[in-house]
């Protein structure tokens, strides 16, 4: 496999945080341990475990909010957006819709204000939204919609690459198969590629290609997803499919 096959290498990774923050010297946490695995070009890569096992730190890792201790992430695209969970993570609830999606590119600075404009109301229309909620506040819209705004956010300046932490867990069922189609769509129609955190396997089985499975900071199992739900190898992943049913 090429460069060109692959959009993500993390290669060897150990990371981990201090203790009781940033300015303090408590001690040291542990909590990727020898992270190997590749993002190919145009694939849904599910990672599954259960909470606290490391799934954020990995993102953040990735993102370079957190240094690996040792090993290597290497980006062959720029650096991924990010879809939150809640997308109050991602918008600023004093401003409007338009003014959330504007500004990443006026922070940008390649872009003219009628370039802006027509940018932002491209990504609307992407993520099949009307015109009419560019007005709108991030708490005047429903949770579907604002997961719609934060996926256009996360586009607006076009990246390749983008990483969904846990993005339907907070919406119902019906809300949560729109925006599982809505990414199908926007992957085929933008040649995106993603990484899909989840700790549902169903969603997973629904969307994903391949698989990773992370138990305590290691990846214990990686594969295409029809070959780990149907044969699973790990004991831990037996026992999330048996969770799941």
């Amino acid at each position: 496999m090429t460069p060109d096959d692959l959009v993500l290498s993390v290669s060897h990774v150990t990371s981990g945080y201090r203790a009781g923050g940033v300015f303090t010297k408590g001690p040291y946490q542990e909590v990727l341990h020898d992270v190997t695995f590749d993002v190919r070009h145009g694939e849904i890569l599910g990672l599954v475990g259960e909470s606290g096992t490391g799934k954020t730190t990995l993102a953040r890792t990735i993102l370079g909010i957190v240094k690996p201790d040792h090993g290597s992430v290497t980006h062959y695209t720029k650096r991924p957006q990010m879809i939150f969970q809640d997308p109050y993570s991602s918008l600023n609830p004093a401003y409007t819709v338009e003014w959330n999606l504007e500004e990443p590119l006026r922070i940008y600075g390649k872009y003219n204000a009628n370039q802006r404009r027509q940018r932002v109301r491209e990504m609307l229309s992407r993520v099949e939204l009307p015109e009419e909620l560019l007005a709108a506040k991030p708490h005047e819209l429903s949770g579907g919609q604002r997961q719609r705004v934060s996926i256009a956010a996360a586009l607006i300046r076009r990246p390749r690459f983008l990483i969904a932490d846990e993005p339907v867990s907070a919406l119902d069922v019906t809300i949560q198969a729109q925006i599982l189609e809505l990414l199908r769509t926007l992957r085929k129609e933008l040649d995106l590629s993603f990484l899909f955190i989840s700790h549902d396997l169903n969603v997973v089985y629904q969307l994903c290609d391949r698989v990773l499975v992370m138990k305590q900071g290691r990846i214990v199992e990686q594969g295409a997803v029809d070959d780990i739900f149907d044969h699973p190898k790990e004991e831990y992943t037996k026992q999330l499919l048996r969770a799941a049913e």
